[in-house]
């Protein structure tokens, strides 16, 4: 069994740095996802009992003074960091510019969403799961989507 320090790569893409013990995560480690985040705890036999979430911009979670796109602040973490763009530059998503959305897809997140197949793919295009049925009316009902027809301006002959 794995015991000491060392690195571990789970099915999922996600990687484990830290102590093993037994062969599981035991003592302080960081659990790096594949969308570029992380998990920093410290780990008793493979649970962990303290830890702290990482987002991929550098949010971390706190589920105490969770302050961030609450009812009160919409507002994305960047511009929380860097401030508003001015009048009419819209900024639609927390990265900016934000991912081009395939054809007839939408963006839910954490990759893109083709409603004809119900599949999720990441921003690679690697597939990342099914989407259930309830998955799918939100991702149609909420998240931003490709436009068919193109919103440019053609003046009258």
């Amino acid at each position: 069994r794995m015991e000491g320090y060392g690195y571990y790569t789970l099915p999922t893409g996600a990687e484990y740095r830290g102590s093993l013990w037994d062969g599981m995560f035991h003592g302080k480690g960081e659990l790096m996802l594949p969308t570029g985040g992380g998990y920093r705890a410290l780990w008793d036999r493979g649970l962990p009992t303290q830890g702290k979430l990482t987002f991929a911009d550098g949010l971390e979670y706190d589920e105490e003074k969770w302050r961030y796109c609450d009812g009160y602040d919409r507002r994305f973490y960047t511009e929380i960091c860097s401030g508003f763009k001015p009048p009419g530059i819209p900024q639609l998503t927390n990265l900016d510019p934000p991912k081009i959305i395939p054809e007839g897809c939408y963006d839910c997140g954490d990759g893109f969403y083709d409603p004809k197949t119900r599949v999720v793919v990441d921003y690679k295009r690697k597939f990342l799961r099914n989407a259930d049925d309830e998955e799918h009316e939100w991702i149609l009902r909420t998240c931003r989507k490709a436009w068919v027809i193109t919103a440019e301006h053609k003046p009258k002959p």
